[in-house]
């Protein structure tokens, strides 16, 4: 979904996907945090799993293009996929939290001058705005993807755009991506200057609403572990389904796949 939109958006981004034995394999830059794979020990094909032979096809993938091979997976994967992994030299980058709810109906407080709501079609470039001020301040590093990331979610199929204010003034943009009754919360961010106001809590409350109001069955968010985005999704109901962890392998050869 992500791969077709960012293609639409920027033809020249050389963004590819293909599925190595069901494992979904993608490529959206080099110093993209969306290149990476996605079910990996988890949606093979093959009775036997994640093998030698498979990984070494992913590789091939990321490494002709100049990129680290990244996966982010699940515990429940297993210990044969985690203990391949280690033989191949990955290691080890980064432990993110996936948390669920039932997406059930429900009311929540007013909030003096705080209010979230989705956002028009004539105000797409002010959400993109707003999530990019928010994000930019946090990861610098990523200017160039985050200056396109907020024009692919709003191309992306079945993404939802909300915007939340502080006395009318928008301060911060998040996403929910709508798919076969799931509603999975894409990221969101708040400028820094409007921290602290209970932005994003309105956000969450939001695309609760949202979500129960248009047939989804459950909601999906993901957080680093253990951080205030975490305790912020938990205070609004969510749980945590499981703890996955992102592995790195540098590419050969190339300083800047590390």
């Amino acid at each position: 979904m992500f791969c077709e939109a960012r293609r639409h958006v920027k033809p020249q981004s050389g963004t590819e996907w293909l599925s190595v034995d069901g494992v979904y394999t993608v490529f959206s830059g080099v110093e993209s945090p969306v290149t990476q794979t996605f079910g990996l020990g988890i949606l093979h094909e093959a009775s036997d799993g994640l093998t030698p032979a498979v990984l070494d096809t992913i590789e091939d993938f990321f490494f002709s293009r100049g990129t680290a091979a990244v996966h982010e997976v699940s515990p429940f994967a297993g210990v044969a996929a985690l203990d391949l992994l280690c033989e191949s030299q990955y290691r080890p980058v980064e432990i993110s939290s996936v948390l669920y709810q039932p997406a059930t109906p429900r009311e929540f407080p007013v909030r003096t001058g705080v209010t979230a709501r989705v956002a028009k079609e004539v105000e797409i470039a002010a959400w993109v705005d707003v999530l990019a001020r928010g994000w930019l301040h946090e990861y610098p590093e990523q200017r160039e993807f985050i200056s396109e990331n907020g024009a692919v979610s709003a191309a992306c199929q079945g993404s939802v755009r909300f915007l939340a204010e502080l006395n009318g003034e928008p301060g911060a943009a998040g996403t929910l991506f709508v798919h076969d009754r799931v509603a999975l919360f894409g990221g969101a961010a708040t400028v820094p200057a409007m921290r602290r106001h209970g932005l994003q809590t309105a956000l969450i409350e939001a695309r609760i609403q949202y979500a129960a109001a248009h047939g989804c069955d459950l909601l999906m968010l993901v957080a680093e572990a253990g951080s205030e985005s975490q305790r912020n999704a938990e205070r609004n109901g969510f749980r945590v389904a499981y703890t996955r962890t992102k592995w790195r392998k540098s590419c050969p050869g190339n300083s800047s796949a590390k």
